[in-house]
């Protein structure tokens, strides 16, 4: 898949999934997930107050009859019921409407629910179709982790190979970014990286191409990597990309999505099912696009 429209596509052609959002009351979420719901993606379950969806769906013209509504008295409330919906099996996908993503996280976490293996790590993994890239590009994490650890970095990068398979990609190229190529003793970012890379040449990780440390110039642009005299079959053709922080990561997503003219989908990995957690500033074309691809990874 080389853009939205090859996903999308691809999407259209996997069963129906449930899908349940939390607190669906809003409008950026219902549009999103009415879109997903008229192609044939999900069927949707809303949790939240009763009237509140039943008004805005009127105002935006939406046929209440194509959503099953489970009526919650506050937020937690309406987390703990669409969790509990995943638990039971009822549901394939979860979304996360109006209600903050700590709040979502924290019942999503929850032991009793069973939803989170012992020792797992949640983490955000972000597709970019940018058009000055010259395919879909994946990256972690811009919204979960803040400052992974070694251990955390492996779960990514598995995250990322499995999210790049499931478009299609049988052996997904992932660049390691750091300041530099060069293995720096002082540069934690480097040292992990070349860690990494090595755990990938070993076997340890498996199901793609793993090379690191690389600096996003190197990872992205074949001429920057001649330039540089960097050779790797990663080096200008990256499918991945694992950022060594959420501050790099964050500050990629944002300056792709507000000023790269790229569209944006995301998911929460890790846990029994994807999760669909977008950021109060994504369009509601980030939102359906995000649905589109939990409901292939589901």
């Amino acid at each position: 898949m080389k853009n939205f429209k090859d996903l999308l596509e691809a999407a259209k052609k996997q069963p129906e999934k449930r899908l349940v959002a939390v607190n669906g009351t809003d409008e950026n979420t219902l549009e999103a997930l009415n879109k997903a719901v008229e192609l044939g993606l999900v069927c949707a379950i809303l949790t939240g107050d009763k009237g509140e969806i039943e008004k805005t769906c009127a105002n935006l013209k939406i046929d209440i009859n194509n959503y099953t509504i489970i009526h919650a008295t506050s937020k937690n409330d309406a987390a703990e019921k669409a969790v509990s919906l995943i638990h039971d099996g009822k549901a394939d996908l979860i979304m996360k409407g109006m209600v903050s993503t700590d709040k979502f996280m924290k019942v999503l976490l929850k032991k009793e629910y069973g939803l989170v293996p012992s020792k797992g790590v949640l983490s955000h993994v972000a597709v970019m179709d940018n058009p000055n890239y010259h395919k879909l590009l994946m990256f972690a994490d811009a919204g979960v982790i803040p400052y992974p650890d070694l251990r955390q970095k492996i779960l990514m990068t598995n995250y990322l190979i499995q999210t790049a398979q499931s478009l299609g990609i049988n052996e997904p190229k992932v660049a390691v970014i750091a300041p530099t190529e060069q293995i720096i003793i002082s540069i934690q970012s480097c040292m992990d990286g070349a860690t990494i890379a090595k755990m990938s040449e070993h076997g340890q990780i498996e199901g793609g191409f793993v090379d690191g440390p690389m600096a996003l110039d190197v990872a992205i642009n074949k001429e920057s990597a001649q330039l540089k005299g960097f050779s790797s079959p990663v080096a200008g053709d990256a499918d991945c990309l694992l950022f060594p922080t959420i501050d790099a990561a964050n500050v990629f997503y944002k300056t792709n999505s507000k000023l790269g003219k790229a569209v944006m989908a995301g998911i929460i990995a890790g846990a029994k099912v994807p999760a669909v957690v977008s950021s109060r500033g994504d369009s509601e074309k980030t939102k359906f696009y995000s649905i589109a691809l939990a409901s292939l990874m589901s």
